[in-house]
Order: structure tokens, then C-alpha cells, then sequence
């Protein structure tokens, strides 16, 4: 009885969590990493889907806003850069004052988007990386393998299987982190580009209204100051 319960003490452990255990110390920092790099990678893909949900509703807003004062976050940011614009006390024509808006108000969008693209390198240098890094633990783990054989001169399973199995879960950790990485990195940029492509359609509307404004208001001015002088002359 107490043969049988020492032998099965000494019994190596095949499960996935002891062959991670007993695995090579290079092997092992290399499982370390790709599992740091894939908890790194859902962080940064939780925090961009919040904050491309928050862009979009932002950019629905851009549409419909009209005043700086009643808008906040990046719809306020966009229009304030816009009427900074129209009011510069510039004497251009309403063409290039319309362009010199617009150019202002895709500046501060351009900001904006470059705030929420933090991250993204990352997302893309594990997804191109972390394969790369599990094959060289599968490399190691094999190179492990055939000096095993060598030293206890057997090819039986149970000398070559620990070694093969710790190299699989290093791959497997690799593909792992690689592919939630390269799968969010293609969607979060197709969603910021589609975003900015709606954000420049409000932006020339945008545009276009505070032209059309800055000109009702400079045709309103002059004629006000003619009834002024009609009156002043009867008044005479």
C-alpha cells in the first residue's frame, strides 16, 4: 500500500496546469509573457470598445450641434476650434474662410481619434509578435525533447511526450493572444475610420452654417446702420 501511494506521488503530472509547471524555465517565461500580453491585449480591447461606443454617440451629436456652449466632451472641443476660426479677424473670402473652419474643426477631430488609437500599436505587435514568440517555445520545447532521448538513450512516449506537450501549449498561447489581438486591431481601425468619415460630413455642414451665419449677420449690420442715417437725415 504505501509503494502504491509513493509511486503515485512520483507519478509526473500530465495535466495542462502540471506540464505548464514542470516545464522548462525558458519555456515557462515564455508562457509567462504571452499570457501577460493576452490579459494586456482584452484590457486594451474592453477600453477601446467603451470609447469607440462613446465616439460614435459623439459624432451622432456633432450632426445636430450647433453651439459650443450646450455641447461637451469632443463635440464642444470641434466646435469651439470652428468658431475660433470664424471669428478670426480675417479678411479672406467666405470660400477660405470655409476652408480655414473646416481645417480647424478636422485638426481637433484628428486629436480626438489619436487619443483612442492609443493602444492600437500594441495590439498590433502582438498580434504579428505572439506567434513568433510561442514558436520559439515550441522550438526549445522540442530541443528538450530529443536531448531527453539522448541522455536516457529511450524514445518511448513518456521521455518525448512532456517535452512535445509543453512546446503545443506555448504555441497554443501564442495563437491565442495573437489572434484576439490582429481580429480587434482590424475592427477598432475600420470603426475610427468609419467614424471620421462621419465626422467630416458633419464638419462641412458645420462649416457651411458658420459661413452662412458670419454672412446674414455682415449683411444685417450695414443695413441697420442705413436706417440709422435715413432716420438721422429726417431727423434734420
Amino acid at each position: 500500500m504505501e509503494q502504491e501511494i509513493a509511486v503515485a506521488a512520483a507519478a509526473p503530472d500530465y495535466s495542462v496546469w502540471g506540464l505548464v509547471m514542470q516545464a522548462d524555465p525558458v519555456v515557462k517565461g515564455v508562457m509567462i509573457l504571452l499570457v501577460l500580453a493576452s490579459v494586456a491585449t482584452w484590457a486594451i480591447i474592453f477600453e477601446k470598445i467603451i470609447r469607440v461606443a462613446i465616439l460614435n454617440r459623439a459624432i451622432r451629436r456633432l450632426g445636430t450641434a450647433r453651439d459650443s456652449q450646450s455641447s461637451r466632451g469632443l463635440v464642444r472641443d470641434v466646435l469651439l476650434a470652428g468658431e475660433h476660426e470664424a471669428d478670426a479677424p480675417l479678411d479672406d473670402t467666405p470660400g477660405e474662410k470655409r476652408r480655414r473652419i473646416e481645417s480647424a474643426m478636422r485638426h481637433e477631430l484628428k486629436a480626438q481619434l489619436q487619443r483612442i488609437e492609443i493602444g492600437l500599436p500594441f495590439l498590433a505587435t502582438t498580434g504579428s509578435a505572439a506567434p513568433f514568440i510561442g514558436l520559439f517555445g515550441t522550438v526549445w520545447g522540442i530541443v528538450n525533447s530529443f536531448t531527453a532521448i539522448a541522455q536516457q538513450k529511450d524514445t518511448s512516449l513518456a521521455v518525448v511526450a512532456p517535452g512535445i506537450a509543453e512546446a503545443l501549449i506555448a504555441t497554443a498561447l501564442g495563437l491565442a493572444a495573437a489572434i484576439p489581438a490582429v481580429m480587434a486591431y482590424n475592427m477598432i481601425s475600420v470603426a475610427l475610420g468609419r467614424a471620421y468619415a462621419k465626422g467630416n460630413d458633419a464638419i462641412i455642414e458645420l462649416a457651411r452654417e458658420f459661413v452662412v451665419g458670419d454672412a446674414r449677420s455682415d449683411v444685417r449690420r450695414p443695413r441697420s446702420a442705413t436706417v440709422e442715417r435715413i432716420h438721422a437725415g429726417k431727423h434734420s
